[in-house]
């Protein structure tokens, strides 16, 4: 693999309505942090970037509900949400919002160059209104019946069962999810996005990631060219980013739609992150230079607009498409090379559901256990390709004879026994074939390990690290060093030296899984310096939603380029002196299991 690569690691942004429950981080979350942590220790140039996506009729509907505005509701989960990633560990350049003055510049730039290419057109449509309020119902608050494949649960823009693009007015018996009640439908005119005029460019981009792609997403998205149509991207609503032209810009209930404008705070994130690093220009190298490269982080029910809708705007913009046209202001942007979707997580076997209360919230869930815990679950056990299953009997099997009876075992037991014979790493003797053996394979795993991570396959990755992990183990077993302490002292320090350089090599190769524990791990080693960098939260001050005047919110960032964590074999330094380990994990008793499913089952009602 070649060094010092431009990798943009692009974030979903978590919606701004309430706290996350860990079927989100299951898609966008664990994954992108072990793509980002593991491409940094390569020695590559990684930018990750996300943030609340914070406009739309969920976030208003919840104010009217809760009698506040909808700036105070997004607020508030901004700050909530923000807290839980930095527990769990989520190495972010820049986590921001998107109710930023930065934010509403950079969309309007991007609406304002596709419409002067002409990519952009107004049309007349029905609209669905609520008749007891008034109000507009957003695409995704009308469901129905699927006009095309009878799904009973289609959504006013899409249908989740055939993939199909849908408008409101097209469903079979419309109902409003805010009440129940059947929509009215009345003329208003919106901005259309004309992505059929994107057909053919999208095809060949397709086409191209043949091979690369997972089967799933490619296959998927290739399906959806077949029925391009023209999309919305205003609403008539009064929360959101203004339409950035004359004759539209003082319009008190026309707004950019949320999908329009969530997309586009990949790129806003990263022209605030070089803001903010004190090079504004810096954003380029990610986003211009022809050799950067791109991964997206999401749910399957986000690829339509990540593999479809997002590089079409790209495209438009940078003059690329049926009508052709020049770039805007900012200039060429690249579109993603590779859309990461994962599947979904359900849990106990229902779907998560915030609404229905079925769901483990992410703070709730680190009150009680590690969060390198839920991280090698939601790995070792994910959606990565097929929707699976959270149960609590499998998460504390996996913690307790994975975690701690396998690798918190192996650190344990050798840093113990050395730190108690020797006091420091032992001096290594003459190597016999059965030691040279486990150290040519350990070092092995690290091209094999670093494989499966490069292509986004998570869970062989995983894999592989804890099989490595077990002949690790395997070694300790049969070398019996307890016995040489009596027999053979100088081969015991030998055993003791080959141990801890497979336990610091298993370190090294489940860093991007474990980064906490494992900056534990390299300390008990003996190490010094920052292993692997974790975030923190940032106080951060900005303009608000255009507004005039500053708003302080929370940022995360964090401190990683200078970290001692590299994705190869560093041989351990006898001498260096060792304490007593403390456990990594802890162990749990399997009765919570059944506690655990009684209190998701009495939050539901039963």
């Amino acid at each position: 693999m070649s060094s010092k690569r431009h990798i943009l690691t692009a974030v979903a942004w978590p919606y701004a309505n309430g706290p996350r429950h860990i079927g989100h981080v299951s898609g966008f979350g664990v994954p992108s942090d072990v793509f980002a942590r593991f491409q940094r220790m390569s020695g590559n140039h990684v930018l990750m970037v996300s943030g609340t996506d914070e406009h739309g009729t969920p976030v208003q509907v919840l104010g009217d509900q809760e009698g506040v505005s909808p700036r105070e509701v997004a607020d508030r989960y901004n700050r909530v949400i923000a807290e839980d990633l930095v527990a769990l560990g989520l190495s972010y350049d820049l986590f921001t919002r998107s109710s930023t003055g930065n934010h509403y510049a950079v969309v309007q730039e991007l609406f304002t160059g596709l419409y002067e290419n002409d990519y952009i057109f107004t049309h007349t449509t029905k609209g669905a209104v609520s008749p007891s309020t008034g109000r507009t119902l957003p695409d995704r608050y009308v469901e129905g019946t699927c006009p095309i494949c009878a799904y009973d649960g289609a959504r006013g823009d899409q249908c989740d069962n055939c993939g199909n693009q849908l408008d409101p007015i097209d469903l079979i018996d419309p109902r409003s999810k805010i009440n129940g009640e059947a929509p009215e439908f009345i003329d208003t005119e919106h901005f259309m996005l004309d992505l059929p005029a994107f057909a053919n460019v999208l095809g060949e981009y397709l086409d191209s990631k043949s091979g690369e792609w997972r089967p799933n997403v490619l296959k998927f998205s290739l399906n959806l060219l077949n029925d391009l149509q023209p999309r919305a991207i205003t609403r008539d609503l009064d929360w959101g980013v203004p339409i950035p032209l004359e004759s539209w810009r003082e319009e008190p209930n026309k707004r950019i739609y949320v999908w329009f404008d969530a997309v586009i705070g990949y790129l806003s994130a990263s022209i605030e992150w070089a803001k903010r690093t004190g090079d504004p220009e810096a954003w380029r190298a990610w986003w211009q230079n022809g050799e950067a490269e791109s991964f997206y982080f999401m749910g399957k029910d986000n690829i339509v607009f990540h593999a479809e809708i997002w590089p079409a705007m790209l495209l438009g913009y940078s003059g690329k498409g049926d009508r052709g046209g020049v770039p805007g202001q900012l200039g060429a942007l690249n579109v993603p090379s590779e859309v990461v979707s994962s599947e979904f997580l359900t849990m106990e076997g229902r779907k998560f559901s915030s609404s229905r209360r079925v769901a483990i919230y992410v703070n709730d869930f680190l009150e009680r256990y590690s969060p390198d815990a839920l991280r090698y679950y939601l790995v070792a056990a994910g959606p990565e390709t097929q929707d699976t299953d959270f149960t609590w009997a499998e998460f504390v099997r996996r913690n307790n004879d994975e975690l701690v009876a396998t690798w918190g075992n192996l650190v344990n037991r050798s840093i113990s026994m050395a730190a108690k014979n020797v006091g420091a790493i032992p001096e290594a003797g003459e190597l016999t074939d059965d030691d040279r053996r486990v150290l040519a394979a350990s070092a092995a795993a690290f091209d094999t390990v670093g494989a499966h991570l490069e292509r986004s396959r998570f869970k062989a990755a995983l894999q592989e690290a804890m099989r490595t992990v077990s002949e690790a183990n395997k070694y300790f077993s049969e070398q019996a060093p307890w016995v040489l302490r009596k027999t053979d002292p100088q081969r015991m320090e030998t055993v003791l030296h080959v141990a801890l350089q497979l336990v610091s090599d298993a370190n090294t190769f489940l860093t991007p899984f474990l980064p906490a524990s494992c900056n534990r791990v390299y300390a008990m080693l003996g190490g010094t310096g920052v292993w692997t960098g974790m975030p923190r939260l940032e106080e951060a001050t900005d303009s608000i939603g255009g507004e005039e005047g500053a708003s302080v919110y929370p940022v995360i960032t964090g401190d990683y380029a200078d970290n001692e964590a590299r994705w190869e074999s560093v041989p351990i330094r006898p001498g260096t002196p060792l304490a007593r380990p403390e456990p990594l994990f802890t162990k749990l008793d399997p009765s919570i299991a059944d506690e655990e499913l009684a209190r998701l089952e009495e939050k539901a009602g039963g």
